[in-house]
């Protein structure tokens, strides 16, 4: 046992060895930041995983010297860890894995002094509330807020902040009372262990609509080619053998070479070609 783990506290042990335990029943270990995440939305996202994967929050010492004891390029996690890490197991691989964690993201009011994740827009129309100190709380967060009918209404549609701007408290205060959640919450993978490489975020979130589609065009070109410049494979074959039929058919009728297959379409031509001559001639 290593020295640095020698001297631990009996539930300090017992939690690298749970650790290290699940890291060898699962075949992907990964980091996740928990950063932001309300007790409730951690709650619903272990809900969601149950079955597919296991979140497990410990003291990022502990997770160190977990992977520091199992050693081999899985310790690279380490290097990832930051103040809100989690790990989490599972058997998909890392593509599927932040796949599934974008899909468990529950949208969130957002707090003073965040960054916009995205343009956020108030639209134009009715609100719910009554004419009373809520107009001039709009108004003041940049809202175009007014009375009409009766009720408190947003007088046109706008952008009130843009992607990567600073959200001010009085537009937080103002987003949050009109129901208006533009944060995403939920688990970020940062990296993951998974069949002897670490696999960090930037090279996880893909577009999977986008790829399969990428790769039915590639697919598309590739036989094409194959088909253009003949060049025969097993998937390939008999269409340029159909091709080669076609061809060597179309060079037999336009110079009349005779033979059983073309003698038809031969003759067919043949007497296309006299009854245009015939309309000449008369």
């Amino acid at each position: 046992m290593p020295l640095y783990t020698a001297h631990l506290p009996k539930w300090k042990k017992d939690e690298i060895s749970e650790i290290k335990k699940l890291s060898e029943e699962y075949r992907l270990t990964g980091l996740v930041d928990m950063y932001g995440i309300p007790a409730r939305q951690v709650q619903d996202i272990r809900r969601n995983l149950k079955g597919k994967a296991e979140l497990r929050m410990t003291r990022n010492t502990l997770i160190e010297h977990a992977l520091g004891e199992i050693g081999g390029e899985i310790k690279d996690l380490g290097g990832k860890l930051n103040g809100h890490s989690a790990l989490i197991f599972t058997n998909e691989n890392p593509f599927k894995l932040h796949s599934m964690l974008e899909k468990t993201k529950t949208k969130m009011a957002a707090r003073p002094g965040e960054l916009s994740p995205t343009d956020i827009v108030v639209e134009k129309g009715p609100t719910s509330f009554k004419p009373g100190p809520i107009v001039g709380e709009l108004q003041q967060a940049g809202i175009p807020a007014a009375i009409e009918a009766g009720k408190v209404t947003i007088r046109e549609t706008k952008t009130v902040v843009k992607e990567g701007q600073e959200i001010s408290k009085k537009l937080a205060d103002a987003l949050a009372k009109l129901d208006v959640k533009p944060m995403d919450v939920g688990l970020l993978l940062q990296a993951a262990f998974y069949e002897g490489t670490v696999y960090e975020s930037d090279v996880l979130a893909i577009d999977e609509v986008a790829f399969y589609n990428n790769i039915i065009t590639a697919a598309t070109h590739a036989f094409n080619l194959s088909l253009n410049a003949a060049i025969p494979t097993k998937d390939t074959a008999s269409d340029l053998l159909t091709k080669a039929v076609r061809e060597a058919r179309n060079v037999a009728v336009e110079a009349a070479v005779v033979s059983s297959d073309v003698m038809d379409a031969i003759i067919g031509k043949a007497q296309s070609q006299a009854m245009a001559l015939q309309s000449v001639v008369e």
